[in-house]
């Protein structure tokens, strides 16, 4: 069973960073590409992305959901955006979009680092409960598919006036 440390995907996205920033920021729309992620709503007033800025995010795992609350660690558009989420007993984890420039759109980097590590219980329930093997392989794979999501929503998105 390996540990969680971080890990990256990264695609190229045919927008501009700024259009990219404006969508993966905007996390009451997660759930358009995220696998496990199914509702996400700003607590305390939020709006929209500020560093200290607080959200529900209900995930949906087969049968089994839960929920937790990130907060915005990052928000320096349209550069990076970036939250951590901390749950009792399953660690503390920090989930990173990096947007470059890239000829004619956005090099996007998703990626977590892990700041306290998941606890092998975790591991052990997921895999006994939810049919989840390999944590790490689960994630990269659900990384990988929100790319490909992200980047077929703003395809299909009309271009933001300037």
């Amino acid at each position: 069973m390996r540990r969680l440390t971080s890990d990256e995907v990264r695609a190229h996205v045919p927008a501009p960073p700024e259009r990219v920033y404006q969508l993966v920021s905007d996390v009451t729309r997660i759930p358009e590409w995220s696998p496990e992620v199914v509702r996400c709503t700003w607590l305390d007033g939020a709006t929209g992305p500020a560093v200290g800025a607080r959200f529900r995010a209900t995930n949906k795992k087969r049968w089994f959901r839960w929920s937790n609350k990130p907060v915005v660690d990052v928000a320096d558009a349209p550069r990076e955006f970036a939250v951590t989420r901390t749950e009792p007993g399953g660690g503390s984890i920090r989930w990173t979009y990096l947007l470059s420039p890239d000829g004619t759109g956005t090099e996007v980097a998703l990626r977590y680092d892990v700041l306290q590590p998941v606890p092998v219980g975790l591991h052990v329930v997921l895999r006994v409960l939810l049919g989840v093997r390999d944590l790490h392989d689960d994630l990269h794979a659900n990384m990988e598919t929100s790319l490909q999501r992200i980047a077929q929503i703003v395809a299909s998105a009309a271009p933001v006036a300037d």
